[in-house]
């Protein structure tokens, strides 16, 4: 229903296991004191095979894991789709930027 955010979520091992940290799923508003908290850490249930897979590729320089989307099965189950990232050169930040600042004039342009 739109009420969680992925915007800021990130995931990282713990102990072996795999936690999603900043994700928002805002409280149920028919909940009592015992509702959830919205932002808590989030346990992952992977295989250990799987698990092994990505803290080998995690360990790696520039890798992280990322949630890309949150949904409801057909069980009323949540399931949260994480993908292997790697994080942009510096060179490539300042290439979108100017990119952007000159569809940004564009616009301005266009609207006049």
């Amino acid at each position: 229903n739109g009420k969680a955010n992925l915007a800021d979520a990130y995931c990282v091992f713990e102990n072996g296991e795999l936690f999603v940290r900043g994700m928002h799923i805002a409280e149920y508003s028919y909940g009592s004191y015992n509702n959830h908290l919205a932002k808590r850490d989030r346990k992952l249930l992977l295989t250990k095979r799987e698990l092994k897979k990505l803290n080998n590729k995690v360990k790696e320089k520039g890798f992280t894991i990322v949630p890309t989307v949150l949904f409801i099965n057909e069980r009323g189950l949540a399931k949260l789709e994480i993908a292997l990232a790697r994080g942009k050169h510096y060179y490539d930040k300042r290439e979108d930027l100017k990119n952007r600042d000159t569809q940004r004039e564009i616009e301005r342009h266009l609207k006049r």
